[in-house]
């Protein structure tokens, strides 16, 4: 068996963490990680051609950006809206609509469907792996969760997104969880 192959570092995610570094303060290291084992989940369950790695890349240093830019745990159209920014600042309008459903939908309850849904359905599984700590698994080897953990540990990720949610819920208990879908 091959040594699964974990991207530790790519341009674009640094980019835009270097940017909003000092939004997402001391949690930085926290979400460095996330993004990219999200980043590298995307890439296992994807093609890798170079146009899945630069829409894997801005939509996972995207996706949950707006609870720290924006302050907000109702945050999928704060982020996604700094990704448009970003794209149409690079000139990469063009993958407006792909990042836009990746980052929109990667909390969808239900799988992606439709003939362009294959790349939101691997970043949505990607994150849920994510979340659940790889006791969701969604089609990747062992091995590569147990490198990318290596690669990019926790770093507390998880029990801050569990103090922001409860935070959220605690002032917003008619929907405390708005980032869900269907």
């Amino acid at each position: 068996m091959t040594e699964p192959r974990i991207r530790t570092e790519e341009p674009i995610i640094e980019e835009v963490l270097d940017r909003w570094g000092g939004s997402i303060g001391k949690d930085l290291p926290a979400v460095r990680g996330h993004v990219y084992r999200m980043f590298n989940h995307t890439l296992a369950l994807a093609d890798g051609s170079e146009a899945t790695v630069r829409k894997a890349a801005v939509a996972a240093a995207f996706h949950d950006l707006g609870i720290w830019a924006r302050g907000t745990f109702d945050y999928l159209a704060p982020s996604c809206d700094l990704a448009m920014a970003f794209l149409e600042e690079r000139g990469w309008a063009e993958l407006s609509e792909d990042v836009a459903a990746m980052i929109l939908f990667h909390h969808k309850l239900t799988p992606c469907r439709g003939a362009d849904a294959s790349l939101v359905e691997a970043f949505r599984k990607a994150d849920l792996v994510d979340l659940s700590m790889g006791l969701a698994r969604l089609g990747l080897d062992r091995s590569h969760l147990a490198a990318a953990r290596t690669a990019f540990p926790n770093a507390g990720f998880h029990r801050r997104i569990l103090a922001l949610g409860t935070r959220w819920a605690l002032r917003h208990p008619l929907n405390p969880l708005p980032m869900f879908r269907w």
